[in-house]
C-alpha cells in the first residue's frame, strides 16, 4: 500500500507478518480503517459494530497501529474516548490514504460501474424517487445506488460511496461539497405529548424538555438554542431509527428537516413547523481527487429536480 504508508509514517517498514502484530511489519488498509472507525465514532463498542468485528479485535487493532507508529493515538483516560494530539493529526492523514486507495482502485474498474450515493438519514427527502427513476431514464448504463451509512460522511470518508447526500456542515478533510438547497426544522414529539396539538412551536417550547441527539450523523445539538433558553436534559443515540424510538417511548423529543416527515414516519411520533430555527443546507459531497466521472451528471440533475 505505497500510497497510505507515504501519507502515514516513514515508521511502517515492508516486512509482513501475522494477525495484528504491526508494530513488528506492515500497516495495512484495515489498521487505518479500524482506527478512522473509532476516531469517527469516538467509541469501540460502536466501531466494532460498524466494521462487523469483535470489540477486542479491534482494540488489538488500535493497539498495533499505536506500536508501529511508535505513538499513542487514543487517550482510554476519560470518560469519553479522545484522540490524542497525534490522533488527530494522524486522522488526516489515514482519511487521505484510505481515500487514495479507494480512488486508485475505481480507476482500474470500469467506466461504467455503479455511481454510489451515500446518506445518513432522508436521502434526498422528497426528490429521492423522482432522483431514482430520472436517473435510471437517463443513464441506464450506470446504476445508481443508494446507500445509508450511518455516519456523518454517509461512508464518503472511508471509500465506501462515490458521493453522499449531507444534512447540516460538514468538514471532514479531503471533501468538497456543493449547497443543493435547504430544508426547515422541525420538532418530533410523541403522540401523547401536550405540545402535539398544536400547529407550531418554537425553540422555547421545547427549554425544558430532554432533547435526543443523534451525535453520529444529524444536524442538532443544544447550541441550537440561545443560551437563555438552552435545554439541560439530552439522550445521545446513534441513528435515526434509535432517535425515533426514543422519542416514541416519551423519553425525549427531537429536532430534524422536514424530509424526516416524508422519509421516517413512525408510529407514535408527529411533527411539527418550528418557526424559529435555521434552515438545514442539504449539500452533496465529494472527496477532492478524481472520483466517479458522473458524479458532475448527479449533481445537475439533482439541481434540477429541486429547483423545477
Amino acid at each position: 500500500m505505497p500510497t497510505a504508508t507515504r501519507l502515514c509514517s516513514a515508521r511502517m517498514s515492508a516486512t509482513t507478518s501475522g494477525n495484528d502484530h504491526a508494530g513488528a511489519g506492515q500497516v495495512e488498509l484495515r489498521h487505518l480503517r479500524c482506527f478512522l472507525a473509532i476516531a469517527e465514532e469516538r467509541n469501540v463498542t460502536r466501531a466494532a459494530e460498524r466494521l462487523r468485528l469483535t470489540q477486542p479485535a479491534v482494540s488489538r487493532t488500535l493497539a498495533a497501529l499505536e506500536r508501529a507508529l511508535g505513538v499513542r493515538l487514543v487517550d482510554r483516560s476519560t470518560h469519553h474516548l479522545a484522540l490524542t494530539p497525534e490522533g488527530r493529526a494522524f486522522q488526516d492523514r489515514a482519511t487521505a490514504a484510505v481515500a487514495a486507495f479507494e480512488d486508485a482502485l475505481a480507476a482500474g474498474r470500469t467506466a461504467r460501474r455503479p455511481l454510489r450515493l451515500g446518506h445518513a438519514w432522508s436521502a434526498a427527502g422528497p426528490y429521492t424517487t423522482p432522483l431514482l427513476r430520472r436517473w435510471r431514464e437517463a443513464h441506464p448504463d450506470v446504476p445508481l445506488e443508494l446507500l445509508r451509512i450511518d455516519d456523518r460522511t454517509a461512508g464518503l470518508t472511508r471509500g465506501e460511496v462515490d458521493a453522499a447526500l449531507l444534512r447540516g456542515t460538514v468538514d471532514a478533510p479531503g471533501l468538497v461539497t456543493e449547497l443543493l438547497y435547504t430544508e426547515a426544522r422541525v420538532a418530533a414529539l410523541p403522540a401523547d405529548d401536550p405540545l402535539a396539538d398544536r400547529d407550531r412551536l418554537s425553540l422555547a417550547d421545547l427549554t425544558d424538555r430532554t432533547i435526543a441527539l443523534n451525535t453520529v450523523s444529524g444536524t442538532t445539538t443544544l447550541d441550537l438554542w440561545p443560551a437563555a433558553i438552552r435545554p439541560k436534559e439530552a439522550i445521545t443515540v446513534a441513528n435515526t431509527d434509535d432517535w425515533l424510538v426514543t422519542i416514541a417511548a416519551g423519553r425525549a423529543v427531537g429536532i430534524s428537516a422536514t424530509a424526516t416527515i416524508g422519509m421516517h414516519q413512525y408510529p407514535g411520533v408527529v411533527y411539527l413547523p418550528l418557526t424559529d430555527a435555521p434552515e438545514v443546507p442539504v449539500v452533496l459531497a465529494r472527496r477532492d481527487t478524481p472520483g466517479h466521472p458522473s458524479v458532475p451528471e448527479l449533481t445537475a440533475l439533482i439541481h434540477k429536480i429541486a429547483h423545477s
